[in-house]
């Protein structure tokens, strides 16, 4: 039932339909953690384009985490959702508050993927936003916002699977949308990996600094 064998392997399929932007010198791969990284290293490699993470956070309302007012990211750049905050009746300072807990976790996670160095520039540049795959999209949904905010020249979501309303929302929200595999019934990103394991820090980390060795490393 399986469509993909691991997450390098959808990456190298992936990047296969990504070809008209190799060794593009505005393009850089954006890949979510922790999932995504392995997916964009492939990429990059076979564009021949630099790989960064796009560190991202959900802002959760506290006591129903799993429920986001917004997102930010690890230069402080955030989105809101006011409709949530007015509905909730959220204060300023409990949204001041958990932007504050996040931007540590953020500022741990540059530290560990990046020892401390800056994020790549995205202004003017290509980007291609990868990921495993879209369930909800939400997480891609606020880097997107994010992103939009920064004056980047074209925005592409790549995914190797995704179901096919969620793939048709993303058209209506960046450049081009790049899915391999839109399964009916979707169910779960998991299931279409036969090896579907953790990703863990460590090997966010090497596959950053593979990627600096090689020089397709932007920083």
């Amino acid at each position: 039932m399986s469509h993909f064998s691991d997450r390098r392997e959808a990456g190298r399929q992936l990047g296969a339909q990504l070809t008209h932007y190799s060794q593009h010198p505005d393009a850089l791969v954006l890949a979510l953690p922790r999932g995504g990284v392995p997916v964009g290293f492939e990429v990059a490699r076979i564009l021949e384009t630099p790989l960064d993470v796009c560190l991202i956070r959900k802002l959760g309302v506290p006591g129903h985490e799993e429920l986001a007012f917004g997102a930010v990211t690890s230069d402080g750049t955030r989105v809101l959702n006011d409709d949530v905050i007015e509905s909730l009746n959220l204060s300023q300072e409990i949204v001041n508050a958990v932007t504050l807990r996040e931007l540590r976790h953020l500022a741990a996670s540059e530290v560990l993927y990046r020892d401390a160095q800056p994020a790549a520039e995205v202004a003017g540049k290509i980007i291609l936003l990868v990921d495993d795959g879209l369930a909800t999209g939400a997480s891609t949904r606020s880097a997107i916002a994010m992103l939009q905010q920064q004056a980047v020249a074209r925005l592409v979501v790549a995914v190797p699977v995704a179901p096919a309303d969620v793939c048709q929302q993303f058209r209506q929200l960046v450049d081009e949308v790049v899915c391999l595999f839109t399964p009916d019934p979707f169910q779960a990103v998991g299931l279409w990996y036969e090896d579907f394991s953790p990703v863990s820090d460590e090997e966010v980390r090497e596959l950053l600094a593979e990627c600096e060795v090689k020089g397709e490393h932007p920083l």
